[in-house]
């Protein structure tokens, strides 16, 4: 009766790592495409089948506040606020909802995808169509 309790742990053990390889939840470091550098840890997480992201870290910090952001987010403190929102799985990846940039204010349509098997997330922000956007790699903060 002991080795099943033992058993049952070993398969969450085994099995952790799959759920992190098919969602975007967790923390990532954020990797400029510009210079390649590891600039802030976002925390994206699932509220009722949307994701939404925060920064939870900076790593170079010019500035404490949003100070180019529009509506409620105008000046607000860049440590915990909310940059990704509305984003629900679609297929093989996730769309839908809106990033927003705090280093010029401006607010993006969003979509993501999972790459190596979890350990990679490409973000790609867009303004109309997704070919007229860019994209970022972001990698799993282990």
């Amino acid at each position: 009766m002991r080795t099943i309790p033992a058993l049952f742990a070993s398969l969450l053990a085994l099995t952790a790592p799959l759920a992190l390889a098919d969602s975007p939840v967790g923390i990532w470091k954020n990797v400029s495409d510009k210079t390649g550098k590891v600039e802030a840890l976002i925390e994206i997480s699932d509220v009722k089948g949307e994701l939404r992201g925060k920064l939870v870290k900076l790593m170079d910090p010019k500035e404490t506040v949003c100070k180019e952001c529009p509506g409620d987010k105008k000046n607000a403190p860049l440590m915990g606020l909310e940059i990704i929102w509305g984003v629900k799985k679609d297929g093989d990846e996730w769309a839908g909802g809106k990033i927003l940039d705090p280093n010029n204010g401006k607010i993006y349509s969003v979509k993501m995808a999972l790459l190596e098997a979890g350990k990679k997330l490409e973000v790609r922000g867009f303004l109309g169509f997704s070919l007229l956007g860019r994209s970022q790699v972001w990698h799993r903060d282990q």
